[in-house]
């Protein structure tokens, strides 16, 4: 071997055991080292070192002496590349603070309490975000203010870092807020639709579900989604797969990573099976949790962002300090913003065409922020030594190369800015046009606004809760515009006027000083110039401009006429309010909409209850509800189920507010109701014995005599679901076995789509005698209806026959026999879901299985539980034969012996007849279902 080629071994074999750190201290071999090694003379070794340099075999690195590595370990160690001018020799600490700033800091720590208050979090983040294959959904809780936005952004950053790909992965944010009123356009906006999917909806659009493919989709205030939208979300963190709004298949796949946030207590505002689809549960403390250290780093970060936007040195007082932190008590870090914001505007405008600094003490904070200084004295007790690290003064420079963090915009929490500017341009683009745009952004200030207010109803004063958040001065003006606004309307104004007109000024002067005040508007918005309220609105932006001495845009007249008429309709008298509760996704929702159409009602909520869901479970929503709409004359609660019925003396209980429940409900009754619960001088007990014993409905139910009269015409039964396909024709097939089995050959059924649904009835009508419209929607054209819901519970089935037959629409309870929808239903559906198994077979297997449960248990299933049971054990044998079998992962397995046995030995029958035997824990899942 040649003396060269003995020194390039030499030098490979020893740098193939290098690392980064022994390179960066140790960096490489000397020429006497070769030459001791070897035996040869140093400058023989030297002349070699030289020629393998030049061969680009070895690098040299500038030392001294020089020293020597193998090239291409030199380039796996620290993942760089090299140039072909490196003969001279590289620099290593080039490369050591190149791979610093490759590397960089993980993006949580730039975050201020990265490794005290927020280490445990950022530690769960990035365990979340590194899991294998692609990360795990989780969900960040925390109250206003305190960063959740922020905290996902720098998750995105740390999940860009570790991704490393060519192209960043999207990151998609939307706040489920935006669209909390209106469910089908908020699943439109997450997932899509289809053109015709809903009216209005001209062309197919993705969703950020589709737009987030590949990446991390964060929804913002995720307790603002309705149960339907949850249920198709985890079905999409289950699946990887979606469809879209009017789509039947989910055929649409994406890979996203889901991080939702929340100010709510998860366990009351989602979904059980929700939760358990989001393992990570991050919660980021308050601001009055963190140690004084990060307040105290919080206020020179956000002192140093004002000192860059003014291109002013900005001068703050220790007690200044101490005010500022004390009085940041609601809105956290997002409220010390908006303070710091608020008292760094004032300091700038006293020194505006001046060389001098801004300059905070005491003296110059406004009330409500200076008393915090009393409030930091409660919080610092016995903590004298530590709140001595705040310095008599804090000087800060307007450092021009400083990058600052976008903290969480704090903002009042109501603002009719953001209700308008954030769905005015989706409305636009879903083709609404401006007048009724107009409707819907009046309705949802109102509901807004009722919110907020409804959140201070307990307090022992509402005023001091308002002035945690707004100026005292601003709160004084808006008493006094309120008297002025009585005189001017005459009409009486309750204390939702002051915190509406409070609130909206305080947002008012924040754009104004941000200079981010609009001049136009994007849209019609303004009552008619003519109406009384335009011409307060007038007279209001008048007084602001000589009272606070700023120039208001005259747009502001249009959005105060607004506010002014959403104040007038929800100022009405006390009324009876009602709450539509009904099994079925947007089946209450849909018979709410129709009546809050025609009446103009609000005074009405709905409560969507999906059928795996018990009324248990639902309870909560439907008092949350009505807390919302009562008005001090108790509540009507009508439901679709009898067991719904029983929600009322609980509520009371609850509440104290008075309820009271009629079931079976129909659009024709909600209508009625709304009507009758208008009139102000209306009571709870005179509208609930009114529908009860006297309300028939619009129209005579179809009987013996209706039939003989029209008897020249063809009976026909239409069935209606989205499109008029699929859905809709199994449902035809289904009401042709129930008039098979009772012989009747004369009754054409005819499927329909929701689209033009009452132009085609009509046109059907014009030949034809249509006994009953089964399905999802209820035109209301005085032909009885059915609801998909009647059919499961079997006394669908009842009334059908009934009206086949002639005889006189009851309240038909259901009376046990055996049903053939039921049973249809059920096979058609375990059909769809199993591969291996006979479904003819297994829904008697099965019904026998629930008969004998039933038994031992001394209970009596409904048929929508009976559904779930049954499509739940099915599947749970199809994986026994395929030996995939579910693992229950909940710690506290805790159901009552009685009712693990029971199903054990109800489970037999399947061992019997198919030989297959359940697991304990595929058992455990039953138990769950049960309840």
């Amino acid at each position: 071997m040649k003396q060269i080629d003995k020194i390039y071994k030499y030098i490979l074999s020893n740098s193939r055991e290098f690392t980064k750190e022994k390179l960066f201290e140790i960096k490489g071999f000397s020429a006497q080292q070769v030459a001791e090694h070897l035996g040869i003379l140093r400058s023989n070794a030297s002349r070699e070192l030289n020629t393998l340099c030049r061969e680009k075999k070895i690098i040299k690195i500038k030392d001294r002496p020089v020293l020597y590595f193998d090239r291409e370990q030199f380039i796996r160690i620290l993942n760089v590349n090299l140039n072909d001018k490196c003969e001279e020799g590289i620099e290593i600490n080039d490369f050591i603070n190149l791979l610093e700033e490759k590397e960089d800091k993980s993006p949580f720590d730039s975050l201020i309490g990265f490794n005290t208050s927020l280490k445990n979090q950022i530690e769960q983040a990035k365990a979340a975000l590194l899991y294998p294959p692609n990360g795990l959904h989780t969900l960040i809780i925390g109250s206003t203010g305190v960063g959740k936005s922020l905290f996902a952004n720098m998750m995105y950053k740390y999940y860009k870092n570790i991704k490393q790909s060519q192209e960043d992965p999207p990151f998609i944010i939307f706040n489920c807020a935006d669209y909390s009123n209106n469910p089908q356009l908020l699943l439109s906006h997450i997932f899509g639709h289809v053109k015709g999917a809903f009216t209005g909806a001209e062309k197919e659009k993705e969703g950020i579900v589709e737009k987030a493919d590949g990446g991390i989709l964060f929804l913002d205030e995720i307790h603002r989604l309705p149960p339907e939208g949850q249920e198709m979300v985890f079905y999409f963190m289950d699946t990887g797969t979606y469809n879209k709004l009017g789509e039947t298949d989910r055929q649409h796949k994406a890979n996203v990573l889901l991080i939702g946030a929340t100010t709510e207590d998860p366990n009351s505002t989602l979904l059980k099976t929700f939760i358990r689809r989001i393992p990570i549960t991050i919660t980021i403390p308050p601001f009055d949790e963190r140690p004084i250290n990060e307040k105290l780093d919080l206020v020179q970060y956000l002192l140093s962002k004002e000192a860059q936007r003014v291109n002013k040195t900005i001068k703050i007082s220790s007690e200044a300090i101490k005010a500022l932190i004390g009085s940041t008590n609601y809105g956290n870090v997002g409220q010390l913003k908006s303070n710091m914001q608020l008292v760094c505007a004032k300091g700038f405008f006293n020194c505006i065409n001046t060389n001098k600094d801004i300059e905070i003490n005491l003296s110059t904070l406004p009330p409500n922020i200076k008393s915090g200084i009393l409030a930091f004295g409660n919080q610092t007790k016995d903590k004298t030594t530590i709140w001595n690290m705040i310095p008599n003064n804090i000087t800060i420079q307007p450092d021009g190369n400083r990058k600052f963090l976008e903290t969480d915009d704090y903002e009042t929490p109501f603002n009719i800015y953001r209700i308008i500017e954030s769905k005015t341009s989706v409305l636009q683009e879903e083709g609404m046009n401006d007048e009724e745009i107009k409707t819907f952004i009046t309705t949802d200030i109102s509901i807004h606004l009722k919110q907020f207010y409804d959140r201070f109803n307990n307090d022992i004063s509402r005023r001091e809760g308002l002035l945690k958040i707004v100026d005292k001065n601003i709160v004084e003006f808006s008493e006094k515009i309120k008297i002025l606004a009585e005189n001017r309307l005459n009409r009486k104004l309750n204390e939702r006027f002051i915190y509406a007109t409070s609130l909206h000024f305080s947002a008012l002067f924040n754009r104004i000083k941000k200079n981010t005040v609009s001049y136009e508007s994007n849209i019609d918005l303004s009552i008619s110039i003519e109406s009384k309220e335009y011409e307060v609105a007038k007279e209001i932006h008048a007084l602001i401009e000589k009272n606070f001495n700023l120039s208001i845009p005259n747009v502001e007249i249009e959005y105060l006429a607004l506010l002014l008429n959403s104040i007038r309709e929800s100022s009405r008298q006390e009324r009876v309010g009602i709450v539509v509760a009904s099994h079925g996704a947007g089946i209450a929702t849909s018979m709410a909409s129709v009546a809050k159409k025609l009446f103009e009602a609000d005074n009405i909520l709905a409560v969507d209850m999906p059928l795996e869901r018990s009324p248990s479970d639902v309870l909560e929503n439907v008092i949350e509800k009505v807390k919302q709409v009562d008005e001090g004359k108790g509540v009507l609660l009508l439901v679709d189920m009898g067991s719904l019925n029983s929600f009322a003396d609980v509520i009371t209980e609850k509440t104290g507010i008075n309820i009271k429940s009629i079931d079976m409900v129909s659009t024709p009754l909600v209508l009625e109701a709304v009507r009758k619960c208008s009139v102000c001088d209306a009571d709870l007990n005179s509208v609930y014995s009114y529908l009860l014993t006297d309300f028939r409905g619009y129209t005579n139910n179809i009987n013996t005599q209706t039939i003989q009269e029209t008897k020249e015409k063809n009976k026909v039964i239409i069935t209606v679901c989205s499109t008029g396909k699929g859905a809709a024709i199994k449902l035809k097939e289904l009401v042709e076995t129930v008039t098979n089995n009772i012989g009747v050959k004369n009754v054409n059924i005819i499927s329909l789509g929701l689209k033009n649904l009452t132009k085609s009835i009509k046109k059907i009508q014009e030949e034809n005698n249509i006994l009953a419209i089964i399905g999802i929607a209820n035109p209301n054209l005085g032909i009885p209806f059915i609801s998909i819901e009647q059919l499961i519970d079997g006394t669908g089935e009842n009334i059908l026959i009934s009206i086949i037959q002639g005889k006189k629409i009851e309240a038909i309870k259901n009376t046990g026999d055996k049903q053939i929808i039921f049973e249809n239903l059920c096979t058609q559906t375990i059909a769809e879901f199993i591969t291996f198994l006979n479904p003819q077979k297994i829904y008697s297997l099965l019904d026998e299985f629930l008969n004998i449960t039933e038994r031992l248990l001394r209970v009596k299933f409904e048929n929508p539980v009976k559904l779930r049971i049954m499509f739940h054990v099915a599947c749970a044998l199809e994986r026994m034969v395929l030996n995939n079998g579910l693992v229950y992962d909940d710690d506290n397995i805790n159901f009552h012996k009685e009712t693990i046995e029971a199903l054990k030995e109800a489970s037999l029958i399947f061992k019997n007849a198919l030989s297959i035997n359940l697991t304990d824990d595929e058992i455990y899942y039953i138990a769950d279902i049960i309840g």
